[in-house]
């Protein structure tokens, strides 16, 4: 199932794409695309239903967030050996692992806003994994029992604030509007090949990055099994892989960072694509927040 939420910002309600790609609208069935609905139990009963059935929606719409009130967003940093490289960084021998705030959520096709004084806000395109139900100590050959779902993310970084400030990289992660989700969230019976997905990314109409989740130093299982010896996931909750080489940062000689004007489009195979403008730094009103 293509699973998603659509709707104006904070009001998003639920839905799913059918085979035909038209959006239908599940309100009628589940109040929203959160945790519990997306336990095994609840998924099971959604992949039961005819989607001809479900009510169309017609015209534009807004999507946003695929998953409602995501508890927390575990990341992973320098995941492919090109990146790391590029980064002047170390081959990491086990996972880094850092939190991104959920207040960084943000639409597929929201704009994207620079942080305020901002001069080295980059990119990284990213596999994002949803867990499905609490996973603790979990084994590796059993780790994918536990995923719902799969998306497009974008882990955008302000390097400045990533590496100038301190040795946390969270305040360089975590700036409004930079953890752009989805179009939508492919449930894991539907896409039973995560560790082989090409990836792309666009800034302003140039191809920046090419990669291939089958090159992440640690797969996907590999990474569930490792996070959950640390860091108990729970229904909801968003694991993000590292991102393939061609970040702005690593661009030579001159890095490449983003500005207001700029537009980005990226995508994975399977997966759908996102697209956002770039804008300048503006107060957040209340309703407009995640």
């Amino acid at each position: 199932m293509k699973l998603c939420r659509f709707g104006p910002r904070g009001a998003e309600k639920p839905g799913l794409f059918d085979k035909a790609g038209r959006l239908r609208d599940l309100s009628g069935v589940i109040p929203d695309l959160g945790p519990e609905e997306l336990a095994p139990a609840s998924l099971r009963r959604l992949r039961g239903l005819d989607a001809q059935s479900l009510p169309e929606v017609g015209g534009e719409v807004r999507l946003g967030v695929p998953v409602a009130r995501i508890p927390q967003i575990v990341a992973i940093g320098l995941n492919y050996e090109d990146h790391a490289i590029e980064a002047n960084l170390p081959i990491p021998a086990e996972p880094a692992t850092f939190l991104k705030s959920i207040s960084s959520l943000n639409g597929p096709y929201d704009e994207v806003m620079l942080p305020k004084g901002s001069e080295h806000s980059d990119w990284e395109l990213e596999l994002g994994v949803v867990i499905g139900k609490t996973a603790r100590h979990v084994r590796e050959a059993e780790a994918s029992a536990y995923v719902a779902g799969y998306c497009v993310v974008n882990d955008l970084s302000e390097r400045f604030n990533q590496k100038q400030r301190g040795s946390q990289w969270s305040k360089g992660k975590s700036a409004d509007t930079f953890c752009p989700v989805g179009p939508w969230l492919v449930t894991a019976d539907e896409l039973t090949t995560p560790n082989d997905l090409d990836m792309y990314l666009y800034l302003n109409g140039v191809r920046r990055q090419t990669g291939n989740t089958r090159t992440m130093i640690f797969n996907v299982p590999e990474l569930l099994s490792y996070v959950s010896r640390f860091i108990t996931l729970h229904s909801g909750d968003l694991v993000i892989t590292g991102t393939p080489p061609g970040v702005g940062e690593g661009v030579k000689p001159d890095p490449v960072f983003l500005k207001a004007g700029d537009e980005l489009r990226f995508g994975i195979e399977q997966l759908g694509e996102q697209t956002h403008k770039i804008v300048d730094w503006r107060p957040i009103a209340p309703e407009e927040c995640p």
